[in-house]
């Protein structure tokens, strides 16, 4: 099977098909750290093939990106079942939420639908026009419906207005497209199958909500699981905004009487006062101010208000008062959520895209816990999941050590980091400051670029820190190597196959580019980090959990900042070795990393580079590798 996908059999790969067999076997949990190189996609897809075609049952698996669902659904999973000694063939689909697919009724426009209201102002005119024309042509051709099947640009409102998210879809008893609707075909593909594979954000839902929104299972298996907590967090997030409100109002003022819709308007006039008033920088709230208290409930009872004189009119279509309705009961929810928030609730006003107000959960864990309790086997896997050498920190956001049995395993890589890799750390650069990239740091990494001749993924903290390094290689005569720089809202994939097409070429980019990045060969020779990742200290959720730990007695630095930092630095390393050949240098321009009293936690996060604090030594082998063959992995690159 492992041939017949153009590999080789590794003995990291059959330990984690025994581990996940036995996890299977005995209905356990277990944690699997398969470093990158091992095949992890079948060191869980043949275990649980293999049971579902002896035992019968279902299984999901839930990843975190893109790339991983389509290697699945394309590569493994079609060779997978291929291999499987089976009474019949095994089955598989994909199943997301019912956002990302088109909605068969807006299409048609049925009456009163208001997906018109869902755009800005203008859009009749101009890019977002053509994006709308363009997605209804697709949607004569297209099988599945699925958003991440349409390849062109499109516009997050034209999509939203061309589909329906849960709360507002009517459900298939009441829609007259029921059958046609790409989302039941889905749901009901998925219902018949036997392996399932869905996204972290669906199974964040499922485990979050009352109402399943997966199929029941026998296995779960959630790769990439180091993403799973910040997922799930997200997911139970909840966000008011004024220009929220407003469009919610504008789908009900045609159905309801001016009575209801003016108190409505007025009590989001009164909210929106109220948020002015706590200004536009993100803030988190440690109780809820008495200047949101009145506003928030004066929203919350003219939402019930609305939401009451919308189901009276019988008149209206049926699946427009459904839509108006949802709208405005979302909104009234919120705010009673807002309301309702206790010391278990993170809160906080403000935000990079719209000013507002935001709730969270302070933890996941008991959630997930719960979910875990009811579930029969379950794998969590991920290249990251030991921090600081062991499974205990991501183990107890998980929720794993509230009186569940589970165990972890760290099957290795097939890669000699120590022959394949440096890991050199700028001991002698100043520390990071506010006050952003040093000149010393900004030179040192010119210096490693034109070592690597190119070939270098530079890694940064935040966007400033990408303007700023952009300015300086572009103009630091660096001219024979092109330099790519990530810009917000950018494709992160085409900027990828840019870096790859051109091998002398150098990216620079922020923290989307730490994960989920796959460059094998020579166009990655080096990956640049300007610091140690610590979580921007104005996070509110992480503020929070800090506080919390720091209340019980302990380091919220030791227990939030430090395990987040582990886990990101180690993607960001991850970058640079890919298959058994690759070689190069992984240089973090931090000092800390050298004398900080907490480097040993996250260099026991890294893969086991050869390490070195010298940038002659950096610089060197950067240079050999500029000038020789770097496929020759038997000779040590130190």
């Amino acid at each position: 099977m492992v041939a017949a996908l153009g590999g080789t059999e590794r003995a990291s790969q059959m330990e984690m098909v025994a581990a996940v067999s036995g996890a299977i076997a005995e209905e356990s949990v277990l944690m699997v750290q398969a470093g990158t190189g091992t095949g992890k996609s079948l060191g869980y897809l043949v275990p649980a093939a293999h049971a579902i075609a002896a035992n019968g049952g279902k299984a999901v698996i839930s990843t975190a990106t893109l790339a991983l669902q389509r290697q699945l659904l394309d590569r493994d999973l079609p060779a997978v079942i291929e291999g499987v000694e089976s009474a019949r063939p095994l089955a598989y689909a994909v199943l997301k939420g019912r956002g990302n697919y088109l909605c068969r009724a807006r299409l048609a426009g049925d009456p009163g639908d208001s997906q018109d209201e869902e755009l800005p102002l203008g859009v009749g005119k101009g890019e977002l026009e053509k994006q709308a024309g363009a997605l209804r042509d697709w949607a004569y051709a297209t099988v599945t419906g699925d958003r991440d099947d349409y390849h062109e640009n499109v516009d997050a409102r034209v999509w939203r207005a061309m589909s329906a998210t849960g709360r507002e879809c009517v459900g298939p008893s009441r829609c007259s497209f029921a059958e046609e609707c790409f989302s039941e075909q889905a749901k009901s593909a998925a219902a018949a199958a036997d392996i399932v594979v869905t996204n972290h954000a669906l199974l964040a839902l499922d485990t979050i909500d009352d109402a399943p929104l997966l199929p029941e299972h026998d296995i779960l298996i959630v790769d990439e699981a180091h993403e799973f907590v910040a997922r799930a967090t997200s997911a139970a997030t909840a966000d008011l905004s004024v220009f929220g409100a407003e469009r919610a109002l504008r789908s009900a003022r045609a159905i309801a009487d001016d009575a209801s819709t003016d108190r409505f308007d007025e009590a989001i006039t009164g909210l929106n006062r109220a948020i002015v008033g706590l200004g536009e920088d993100r803030q988190r709230l440690e109780s809820l101010p008495d200047s949101l208290v009145e506003p928030l409930a004066a929203l919350r009872d003219a939402g019930h208000l609305l939401m009451t004189e919308i189901g009276k009119d019988e008149s209206v279509e049926a699946a427009r008062r459904h839509r108006a309705a949802s709208a405005i009961e979302e909104i009234h929810d919120v705010a009673g959520r807002l309301l309702a928030a206790s010391d278990q609730d993170v809160i906080w006003s403000g935000g990079a895209i719209s000013t507002g107000l935001h709730v969270a959960p302070l933890s996941v864990a008991d959630e997930i816990a719960d979910r875990l309790a009811e579930q029969q086997s379950t794998v969590f896997t991920s290249a990251t999941l030991t921090l600081g050498g062991g499974f205990e920190p991501l183990a107890r956001e998980l929720g794993l050590a509230r009186a569940l049995e589970w165990s972890g395993v760290d099957v290795g890589s097939p890669f000699d980091y120590q022959k394949q890799g440096i890991l050199y750390v700028a001991a002698d650069l100043p520390k990071p400051g506010r006050d952003g990239l040093a000149p010393e740091t900004l030179e040192r990494m010119s210096t490693l670029i034109r070592a690597a001749g190119g070939r270098t993924l530079v890694l940064l903290s935040s966007w400033r820190a990408v303007d700023t390094a952009g300015e300086w290689l572009t103009d630091a005569k660096l001219g024979e190597f092109p330099i790519l720089i990530q810009r917000r809202g950018e494709s992160v994939a085409r900027l990828v196959s840019d870096f790859i097409a051109d091998e002398s070429s150098v990216l620079v980019g922020t923290m989307s580019l730490f994960q989920g990045v796959d460059v094998p060969g020579d166009a990655c020779r080096c990956v640049i980090i300007d610091r140690i990742p610590f979580p921007r200290p104005d996070d509110p959720v992480l503020e929070a959990r800090s506080r919390k730990v720091e209340r019980a007695g302990g380091s919220g630095f030791a227990a939030v900042s430090l395990p987040r930092a582990a886990l990101l630095l180690a993607q960001g390393a991850g970058r640079l070795i890919r298959t058994g050949t690759d070689r190069g240098v992984v240089a973090i321009l931090d000092p800390r990393l050298a004398s900080a009293g907490y480097r040993t936690f996250l260099l026991q996060s890294l893969p086991p580079f050869w390490a070195t604090t010298q940038e002659s030594q950096a610089t060197a082998a950067l240079a050999r590798l500029a000038q020789t063959n770097p496929s020759t992995p038997d000779t040590p690159l130190s």
